[in-house]
C-alpha cells in the first residue's frame, strides 16, 4: 500500500508527529528492541513537551538521556522491567519500577487502572491490504496501543513482519511517521563459560526429548541453550526469542512436533537479539507471536504437556525463597515472566520449573545461596512455588520437601567455600538439627562420571549415582521399606530402627575415593525412590569390603550384579585390587551374585554361619564394564 496515496493526511515528520502529544500526557512506548527510537528522540528534544509520564516494559533509548537533569524535570519513567541499559538509573532513583506479572500488565491498561493518553509504536510497512505488523514487539505493546486514544506509529522497513496477534491496520493509527533505522540490538554479554557449561550439563540431564521449553529473561538461561544441541523434537512456548535459539532452530533440535498445544509453532511474545535473528523470524510461519496475556497466562502455559520453565535468580535462601528483581534495596531487573511460567509449568502434565544460577557473585566473593535474603531484597518466587534449583555444583529438588531437606539440598549445590557456614546458619535458625554434619567441601563434579543407567526387562530405568547428604530421608524410607529377612541378611541382625545418627554416619564416611556408596533410583510418577544401595569401604591396603542390598521387588533382575561391577570400576580408579565380603550362608542370592561376578573368588566359612569371600579383580582390561 502506498501511504501517500491512501492516507496522506496522517503522514507527518517525526518532529510534527510528537507535537500532537499534549503536556501532562501518559505515554506508552513499545517494548525492547521494537521501540520506536526516532519518535522517542524527537519527543525528548522538543522542549515544548513537558510533564510526560512514560510507561514501558524494556527501555533502551531513554538511557541516553536519564543523566540529564533537564530530562528528568520533563519526563517521569515508569518501567515494568529494568533493562541493563537502565540499571544504573534505577540504582540512582531516576525512574520508577512497577512490579507486576507480565500476564497481568495488559489488564492494567484495559481496566484503566493505568490510564494512557498516547501510544508510540513501531511497525513494519503495510501490505497491499494496509496491514502492518508489530513485528518483534507484541507482548504488552498490543494492549498499550489498543487502550490509548492517540496512536502514533513509526513505520520502519527494517521491522520484521511476524505472524500472530500483531497485525494492525493503518486505519488504527492516528498519525504515521515513515522512518527507517536499524532496530535495537540485544547481544549476549560474555559469561564465565566454565560455569555456564557446568550448569548446562546439569540442566541437560533434566530435559527429555520432546519437552516444550520456556527460557526466561537473562543471560544465563539464554547461554544454556546451545548445550541442548543433542536433544530431539523440542518445542518452544516462551516470552522472548533470542539469538541463543538460532543454533537449535538451524540444527532442527527445535521442531515443535511433539507439542500438545499449538504443535508445529513457536509461541512467543517478543524478540530481542541481532539482525540475523530478526531476519530469521521475518515472515516465518513457524513463529506465532501473541500478546503477553496469552503467552504468559499460566492456564495457557499448562496446556503444553511436559512444559519445562528455565529461568534465573539473583539469590535464593535456604528455605527456597527467590529474589529476581533487586539487590538488597536496589531494583535490578523485574518480576517479568518467572512466576507466570513457574505456576504454568507446575500445572502442566509432566512439567516442572528450573531455577539456574551461578553459586557465587562478585567474582566468587559472595554466595547466591544464602541463609536469608539480603536486607531489602524482594521475594518474587515463593518457597511454595520453587521446584528445582541448579548451580554449577549440582541439582537440588525442593518441591514437596521440608525445610530440613531443602537446607541440605541447597547447601550441597552451594560453592564449597560457603557450605559449612550455611549449615551453621541453618542450625542457628533451627532449620536443621544441632548435630547435623555439613556436606563435603569437595568440588564433586567428578561424581557425574559415576552416574549410569540400567534398563530392566519391565521397561523401567534404574539410575545409579553416588550417595549424597540430601539422600538421608530417601535412604531412611528405603531401609524401612525392606522386609525383615532382607534387613537381617544385610545387617546380620533384626534391626528395627534406622536412626538419623546411623544414616548421617553412612554418608559422612563416604569420601568418594577410599569409601564409596552408590544408590539405584527409579522414577515413581513425578518422584524418585531408592531401590538399591551398594557400598565399599577400605578394609586393608588395596582391599575394600563391599556390601549391597536391593529392594525385594527389584531382586533377581541384575541390579546386584550391576551395582557390584560399578563399584569395582570406581574402586579400581582408587587403586584397589580386590573386594572382600561377609555373607550369611543362607543368603543364597548374594552368594550367587558374588560367584557369578568373581568365578575365582575364595570362599571361607568362619565361626557360625558366616562366609568370608575374597574377590581379586581381574587384570586391567580383562573385564570391561560398559554402560
Amino acid at each position: 500500500m502506498n501511504l501517500k496515496e491512501y492516507c496522506p493526511e496522517k503522514l507527518l515528520t517525526p518532529e510534527l508527529a510528537v507535537k500532537k502529544i499534549k503536556n501532562g500526557s501518559r505515554v506508552f512506548i513499545g517494548t525492547g528492541c521494537g521501540e520506536p527510537q526516532q519518535l522517542i528522540r524527537s519527543m525528548v528534544v522538543d522542549l515544548s513537551i513537558q510533564d510526560i509520564v512514560v510507561y514501558q516494559m524494556l527501555s533502551s533509548t531513554f538511557s541516553h538521556y536519564v543523566d540529564d537533569p533537564h530530562f528528568l524535570d520533563r519526563f517521569s519513567l515508569k518501567l515494568f522491567f529494568i533493562s541493563l541499559h537502565m540499571r544504573q538509573a534505577a540504582f540512582e532513583g531516576k525512574l520508577d519500577y512497577i512490579p507486576a506479572y507480565l500476564s497481568q500488565i495488559p489488564e492494567l491498561f484495559s481496566s484503566k487502572q493505568i490510564g494512557l493518553d498516547v501510544a508510540l509504536v513501531q511497525v513494519s510497512p503495510p501490505d497491499r491490504f494496509g496491514i502492518c505488523s508489530l513485528g518483534i514487539s507484541v507482548d504488552i505493546t498490543l494492549s498499550g496501543m489498543e487502550n490509548a486514544p492517540l496512536v502514533i506509529a513509526q513505520v520502519n522497513p527494517r521491522m520484521p513482519r511476524t505472524w500472530g496477534d500483531g497485525f494492525v491496520h493503518v486505519d488504527d493509527f492516528d498519525y504515521i511517521v515513515e522512518y527507517e533505522e536499524p532496530l535495537v540490538d540485544a547481544l549476549p554479554v560474555a559469561k564465565n563459560q566454565e560455569i555456564v557449561e557446568r550448569i548446562a550439563k546439569y540442566v541437560n540431564q533434566l530435559i527429555d526429548d520432546g519437552s516444550t521449553l520456556q527460557i526466561g529473561f537473562g543471560h544465563l538461561p539464554d547461554s544454556i541453550l546451545p548445550y541442548l544441541n543433542g536433544k530431539k523434537d523440542l518445542g518452544i512456548h516462551t516470552q522472548v526469542i533470542t539469538d541463543g535459539f538460532l543454533p537449535l532452530f538451524e540444527q532442527k533440535v527445535i521442531t515443535n512436533k511433539k507439542k500438545s498445544y499449538l504443535p508445529g509453532r513457536v509461541v512467543a511474545s517478543l524478540c530481542m537479539g541481532s539482525q540475523r535473528l530478526y531476519d530469521f523470524v521475518h515472515n516465518n510461519p513457524m513463529f506465532y507471536f501473541r500478546s503477553a496475556e496469552f503467552v504468559n497466562d499460566p492456564n495457557v502455559i499448562a496446556k503444553n504437556d511436559n512444559l519445562i520453565s528455565i529461568s534465573s535468580a539473583l539469590e535464593i535462601d535456604l528455605t527456597g525463597q527467590i529474589c529476581t528483581d533487586s539487590k538488597g534495596y536496589l531494583f535490578y531487573s523485574g518480576i517479568g515472566d518467572q512466576v507466570d511460567f513457574i505456576r504454568g509449568s507446575k500445572m502442566s502434565k509432566g512439567g516442572f520449573s528450573i531455577i539456574a544460577l551461578p553459586s557465587t557473585a562478585q567474582n566468587g566473593k559472595v554466595s547466591r545461596i544464602v541463609s536469608n535474603l539480603s536486607e531489602g531484597a524482594g521475594v518474587a518466587t515463593t518457597r511454595g512455588d520453587v521446584d528445582i534449583v541448579v548451580t554449577e555444583y549440582g541439582i537440588a529438588e525442593l518441591h514437596g520437601k521440608g525445610i530440613y531437606q531443602r537446607v541440605m539440598e541447597l547447601a550441597e549445590i552451594a560453592h564449597p567455600r560457603f557450605r559449612e557456614h550455611l549449615i551453621e546458619e541453618a542450625k542457628k535458625r533451627h532449620y536443621i538439627f544441632a548435630d547435623q554434619l555439613p556436606p563435603s567441601t569437595q568440588d564433586l563434579l567428578f561424581l557425574e562420571n559415576y552416574k549410569s543407567f540400567m534398563e530392566l526387562e519391565s521397561g523401567k530405568t534404574v539410575e545409579f549415582r553416588p550417595l549424597l547428604p540430601s539422600d538421608e530421608f530417601a535412604t531412611r524410607n528405603f531401609y524401612y521399606s525392606l522386609q525383615e529377612n532382607t534387613v537381617f541378611y544385610r545387617f546380620f541382625n533384626q534391626r528395627k530402627v534406622f536412626s538419623r545418627e546411623m544414616l548421617q554416619k553412612q554418608w559422612a564416611t563416604v569420601d568418594y575415593h577410599q569409601n564409596m556408596t552408590l544408590i539405584g533410583i527409579t522414577q515413581r510418577g513425578k518422584h524418585k525412590e531408592i531401590v538399591g544401595i551398594g557400598s565399599y569401604g577400605k578394609s586393608e591396603d588395596r582391599v575394600a569390603e563391599v556390601a549391597f542390598v536391593v529392594k525385594e521387588e527389584y531382586q533377581n533382575q541384575g541390579l546386584g550384579s550391576n551395582l557390584l561391577k560399578r563399584l569395582e570400576k570406581i574402586a579400581r580408579e582408587n587403586k584397589y585390587t580386590a573386594f572382600t565380603a561377609t555373607v550369611l550362608s543362607e543368603n543364597k542370592a548374594m552368594l550367587h551374585v558374588f560367584k557369578k561376578g568373581y568365578p575365582h573368588a575364595e570362599f571361607k566359612r568362619t565361626y557360625g554361619s558366616d562366609i568370608e569371600i575374597y574377590m581379586p579383580f581381574d587384570p586391567p582390561g580383562a573385564t570391561e564394564l560398559t554402560d
